[in-house]
Formats: C-alpha cells, sequence, structure tokens
C-alpha cells in the first residue's frame, strides 16, 4: 500500500485545510452561503477524519509522516473534534437566524477547529504552541460575540489572562525539553519516557521535573481548575453553540495536553502531586457547588470544571485509557446537553417539582452492601483474568461504590421509582461497560508501565467519600447545622471568583462595558422608530 503511504500526510493536512479554506471563504460570502460552506466543510473534515481513523486501526498509516502524528490518540481527537464542529454549525445554523454577526461566527468557528485538528495531529512543540494560541485568540472573539455584555466582557478578559499564563508554562516548558533532548518532536521526546525506557528506573533530572510540573499547571490553567474557574462560569453569556464548541471541543485540550505527556508526567512526583491535590480538591468543590445552581448552563459549566479536574486526576494516578475515555464522553454529553438546555430546563422543572423522599439509614446500608459485594465480585472475577496494573487502581472502584451506592438507595424516591430488580440489572450493566470499555481504550493506548502509587490512591478514594459526605449533606441532611453551613459557602463558590477577579483587574485593569437598562433601550427603540 505504498499509494496511502504517499497520500496520507496529505490526507492529514486536508482537515485543518479544509477547515481554515472554509473559514476564510465563508467571512466574505452572504449568510446562506456561509451556512452552507460551512456544513460542507465541517462534514468533509468528519468524514476525512473517520477514513484516516479507519486507516490507522487497519495500519496502512505510516507513524510520523510529514510532521503529523498518527498514533490512535491523535487520530481519535481528530475525529472526536470533527464530530463536534459539524454538529455545532448544524445547530448554529438555525440557532443564530436573525442575528447580525452570522458570518463573523461562522468563520471564527471553523478557525477554532481548524487550529484544534492542527494542535492535535502536531508532531512539533513549535506548530503545537501556536495552533493552542490560535484557538485561544478565536475563542476569545467567539467569547465577545455580545460585547456589550458586562459579565462576558469580564470573563473573556480573564480567560485572555489566563490563557496567556498558561500558554507561558507551556512555552518553558517546551524549551526545557527541547534544550534537553535537543530534539523539537513530540513523538521523540515522549518516546525518550515510554515503558523501555522508564524501566530502567532512570531519576529525571532538575530540568525534567521542571518541565513536568510546568505542563502540569498549563493543563490546571487550560481547564479552569479551582480557583482560575470564574471565566468559565461567566461565558454562558455567549451563544450556546459558543458554549457547546468550548466545553464539548476546545476546554478538553488540557487534558489532551497531559494524555499526550503522560510518560513524563508519570515519573514526576511533584508534578503528579500537584495535579492530584488542585485538580481533586477542585473537582470535589466543583461537583457540590453546581448542586446549589439552579441556572441550566451554569450548573453545567460548573460540572466541566469538575468533569476536568477528574479527568486530570485519572492521568495523574496513570489511568490514561480511563481519562480518554472520559474525555470522549464528557465532549459529546457537553455538547449535547449545551445545544439542548432549551429542553433540559423543562425536564428539570418537573424532576424538581416531583416530591421527593429521603432514604432511611436501613436503606442506605443494604444499599451499600449490595454496592460493595456486586463490585467486590467483579473486582475479583477481573483480576483472576487479567492482572494489568491499571485495573488494580481502588479508587475507581470506590467511585463505582459509591455511585451505585446513591443509585439503590434512592430508588425508592418519586424522582427514582424503580423496583430492585431492574436497578440491580443497570448497575450490574454500568460496572460490566466501566470494565468492557476500559479495556479497549487500553488496548488502543500505549502501556505506561505505570503501577498506580498507594498513597495516591487512598488520597483520591478519600475525596471520594468527601464527595459522597457532601452530597448526603446537601441532598438528605438539609436540617443538620453543618449542612446550611456547607451550602451557603457553596452557593458562594466558596467566594474563590471573587477574590481572583478582585486581584485580576488590580493587576490588569480593563475597562468593562456600561450595563444597558431595558428602559433605556425601550426608549432608544421608541425613538428610532420614530
Amino acid at each position: 500500500m505504498k499509494w496511502i503511504e504517499t497520500l496520507s500526510p496529505w490526507l492529514l493536512a486536508l482537515v485543518p485545510l479544509l477547515l481554515a479554506l472554509g473559514a476564510a471563504w465563508s467571512a466574505r460570502q452572504p449568510r446562506e452561503r456561509a451556512w452552507r460552506t460551512a456544513q460542507a466543510t465541517t462534514l468533509g473534515g468528519l468524514g476525512v477524519s473517520a477514513l484516516l481513523l479507519a486507516l490507522g486501526a487497519a495500519g496502512w498509516l505510516p507513524a510520523g509522516e510529514g510532521g503529523w502524528q498518527t498514533a490512535p490518540l491523535q487520530l481519535i481527537m481528530l475525529l472526536l473534534a470533527n464530530f463536534i464542529a459539524f454538529v455545532v454549525v448544524r445547530y448554529s445554523a438555525t440557532y443564530l437566524q436573525g442575528e447580525p454577526r452570522q458570518t463573523r461566527f461562522v468563520a471564527l468557528v471553523q478557525a477554532v477547529f481548524a487550529a484544534v485538528s492542527v494542535a492535535v495531529l502536531s508532531d512539533h512543540l513549535a506548530l503545537f504552541l501556536l495552533a493552542w494560541f490560535a484557538i485561544s485568540l478565536a475563542m476569545h472573539q467567539l467569547l465577545m460575540f455580545y460585547p456589550d455584555r458586562p459579565r462576558a466582557a469580564l470573563a473573556a478578559h480573564k480567560k485572555f489572562l489566563f490563557a496567556r499564563a498558561a500558554e507561558l508554562c507551556a512555552l518553558t516548558a517546551f524549551v526545557l525539553l527541547y534544550l534537553h533532548h535537543d530534539n523539537a518532536r513530540i513523538s521523540v521526546i515522549v518516546g525518550a519516557y515510554s515503558d523501555s525506557q522508564a524501566s530502567d528506573g532512570v531519576a529525571l533530572s532538575l530540568t525534567e521535573q521542571a518541565a513536568a510540573c510546568l505542563l502540569a499547571l498549563a493543563a490546571l490553567i487550560k481547564c479552569a481548575q479551582l480557583p482560575l474557574h470564574g471565566w468559565l462560569i461567566q461565558v454562558v453569556e455567549a451563544p450556546t453553540p459558543v458554549s457547546a464548541t468550548l466545553h464539548g471541543g476546545v476546554i478538553n485540550l488540557g487534558g489532551y495536553l497531559l494524555l499526550l505527556f503522560s510518560p513524563l508526567l508519570l515519573q514526576s512526583a511533584p508534578a503528579q502531586a500537584l495535579v492530584l491535590v488542585v485538580a481533586g480538591l477542585g473537582s470535589v468543590l466543583s461537583a457540590l457547588v453546581m448542586m446549589t445552581r439552579i441556572s441550566i448552563k451554569v450548573r453545567l459549566a460548573w460540572s466541566t470544571s469538575a468533569q476536568m479536574g477528574l479527568m486530570l486526576v485519572e492521568i495523574a494516578l496513570g489511568l490514561v485509557e480511563l481519562a480518554l475515555l472520559h474525555l470522549l464522553a464528557h465532549s459529546c454529553y457537553k455538547a449535547y446537553a449545551f445545544l439542548g438546555s432549551g429542553e433540559a430546563v423543562e425536564q428539570d422543572l418537573l424532576r424538581r417539582r416531583a416530591p421527593g423522599r429521603s432514604p432511611s439509614w436501613w436503606q442506605w446500608l443494604t444499599a451499600g452492601l449490595l454496592s460493595t459485594a456486586l463490585v467486590a465480585g467483579l473486582v475479583m472475577l477481573v483480576r483472576g483474568v487479567t492482572e494489568a496494573p491499571a485495573l488494580a487502581a481502588i479508587s475507581p472502584w470506590v467511585l463505582l461504590t459509591l455511585a451505585l451506592t446513591v443509585l439503590l438507595a434512592e430508588r425508592g424516591g418519586e424522582r427514582t421509582r424503580g423496583g430492585l430488580v431492574g436497578f440491580l440489572g443497570l448497575a450490574a450493566l454500568v460496572v460490566l461497560a466501566y470494565v468492557g470499555l476500559k479495556s479497549l481504550f487500553a488496548s488502543l493506548l500505549p502501556a505506561t508501565g505505570h503501577t498506580v502509587s498507594p498513597w495516591a490512591d487512598l488520597w483520591v478514594s478519600a475525596l471520594f467519600l468527601l464527595l459522597f459526605a457532601g452530597y448526603w449533606l446537601k441532598r438528605h441532611g438539609l436540617h443538620y447545622r453543618a449542612s446550611q453551613t456547607l451550602n451557603r459557602y457553596c452557593y458562594a463558590g466558596f467566594y474563590l471568583d471573587e477574590w481572583v477577579t478582585r486581584n485580576t483587574l488590580k493587576l490588569w485593569p480593563h475597562e468593562l462595558p456600561g450595563r444597558i437598562k431595558a428602559k433605556q433601550l425601550h426608549t432608544a427603540f421608541r425613538g428610532s422608530s420614530l
């Protein structure tokens, strides 16, 4: 198949090229033609991405061809990005009808995903960083789609500054890695920390440790982890398709960065500790704050911060296949959730109107014992079949047990009515799906040979127990004083964003647009109509 080897670099370059040309062409066309162009380019990008993944799965794509990476991680991410692009463009063509800046929007969306395609395929440090920078600049323009909204302007200003900080961290890390390896190819640098190299037990140098910590810090900032999370919550002022683009296709790039350099991260104890502490605590706090929010889009934004934190924790534990599965599921779900947020409002109102009934202590105990027995039996079965290090971690099984406990205990409420047999069947299906999908993605990624640290596993298990306790207090223990205090702090977001915003504007002031009062707007509209 020599013709495929010759054609593959051009196919890889075709995806971002299609989107870039579509962005340039759409910006110069009338609205209807601009939308048709965008739908054609995103559909073409999706088709080529699917073809590339099929060729890669068949082993017909040469590795590192023409400066592009063709490993399963890159091809899966490319297909995901182009799928989100196609869905967002199709939805936006109807959603934005009547908006005066449609042409600008459709051009910027294509530009964003063209840069995303370059970032996930690039095998050069400089090209990766340039693509990352281009994504951020294009997203900044999308977030300012309504420039007269003060909250949108504030969120875009904070994101702009935090993105530059993340890029500075990544740039410094890349320079350190280039000086250490005397090579700018990402595949060569990552290959130096592969399983075969790591088995020698050679300790990282100070330069490599610093690079790993800087990459971890860049990923934490890009994934909007606490306390630098406020911009992610406030950008819901932008149109819904912008939120779907951000939450479904862009914010995951921080996780992709750590997945890409996971062989280096997993050999650096300081970098792992940084991610486990910051992302772990941030994930728990964000999940608790989410429970106090009424707005669907705001709840989804807090959920993204929590999910990104959990994904980074999975990478730091060495569960890279689980992190990739989490990334794909989160991207598709969050894009769907934002695009369907109108229907979600009605469904949430119906759910809230339904009377709830707190389970008794006996129901909680029974659910906990059943869940523990179910998961423990499966763990024994899995460990009897395979000795994969990734399946030896305790914390994912703890989280699964706690989730099933909540599912089984609350089955008697009006909101989640159902029989025990049906819920046990659903629980067994969830457990089997977890093991099956985890094994599937483990076969797609190269083995890291990393053994999960007992202390890290214990820390993450403790965080999951803390999250379960917080959930119980906020859902079923509101009559306790501790729960009321916790609810007050959660409602305020633990005052973290106020502190960050105040200091950010003090260090880098930014003039925000004045808020338009409805009465003034009505008067101006009447005057213009006369």
